[in-house]
Formats: structure tokens, C-alpha cells, sequence
């Protein structure tokens, strides 16, 4: 089956959804390439990240939806991510301690990187030890906004 993608506008910028029979990946992009193809799906998903973005939704019920591919390690990481509680903050490290691998905070950081569910897999909510952001896929302010959201609310 081809995937589809579906555009939606945000306050941080056009969203990407990426599926097929299920949720492939979420993106930050900057114009629409190619067809919209929004469908009950789609909609559903976005419906729960602009609730999440206007302080509605702080936990989110489209789990089941996602279609994860990686390896057995970024998704070991990928899992303990989705732990992390709304407004709260991991540090590298303390991921690589949770999924018992306390040396790879490197690999951990690369695996994040690679998180292909932006916001429902909540990668900007970890953070470097000495408590400064860390990289972000979409840039230090989108990961900051995303953090002063979660303080806010």
C-alpha cells in the first residue's frame, strides 16, 4: 500500500501525517508537497496534537494507531519516552539508565533523533544533564515552545 499524507496547519507550523492502514510518522514541514489525503485517520490524530498544543490533550489514546519501524534499541528508547509524564523532563542519561544501556546516552540521543511520531512520542521532553535543551529535530525554539506549553498548562 502507498502511504498518504495528510497537511494540517498549526501553531507551530504545517503538520505533517504520514499512514496507511495506520500512523507511519509526524512531521514539522514548510509547505504542502503533492495531494492532501486527509482521512478519518488523519483527522483523528491531528484533532489530539492541536488538543495538545491548546493545553487540551496531555495524554494521548492514538497509540495504537502507530506503526513503529526501527530497530529494537529506538524503540526501547521510543517506549520509555512515551513515559515520560506531561510537563516533565528526562535527561539523556537517565534514559540510557532506564532501558539499562547507562553508557549509551550517545546512542540514546541518535535514537531520539530518529523518533518518527513527533509530539505523541514526546522526544522534546529530554533534555542535556547540565539542564540546557539538548537538539531537536525542529530547532531549539520549537522544542522550547513545546516545553512552555507543558508548563503552562
Amino acid at each position: 500500500m502507498t502511504n498518504k499524507n495528510a497537511y494540517y496547519k498549526s501553531d507551530l507550523g504545517i503538520i505533517k501525517i504520514i499512514y496507511d492502514q495506520n500512523l507511519i510518522g509526524i512531521e514539522l514541514t514548510e509547505k504542502v508537497k503533492g495531494e492532501n489525503h486527509k482521512s478519518d485517520l488523519s483527522d483523528k490524530i491531528y484533532e489530539q496534537i492541536n488538543g495538545y498544543l491548546k493545553g487540551k490533550v496531555k495524554t494521548f489514546d492514538i497509540y495504537d494507531s502507530l506503526q513503529i519501524s526501527g530497530t529494537a534499541f529506538q524503540k526501547s528508547v521510543w517506549e520509555e519516552l512515551i513515559k515520560i509524564p506531561y510537563g516533565e523532563t528526562k535527561t539523556y542519561k537517565e534514559i540510557a539508565q532506564k532501558i539499562n544501556k547507562p553508557k549509551a546516552v550517545r546512542a540514546v540521543a541518535n535514537a531520539i533523533g530518529k523518533n518518527p511520531f513527533f509530539i505523541i512520542i514526546p522526544c522534546h521532553r529530554v533534555i542535556r544533564n547540565d539542564g540546557t535543551m539538548g537538539g531537536f529535530a525542529y530547532g531549539p525554539d520549537t522544542k522550547e515552545k513545546l516545553l512552555d506549553l507543558e508548563n503552562k498548562y
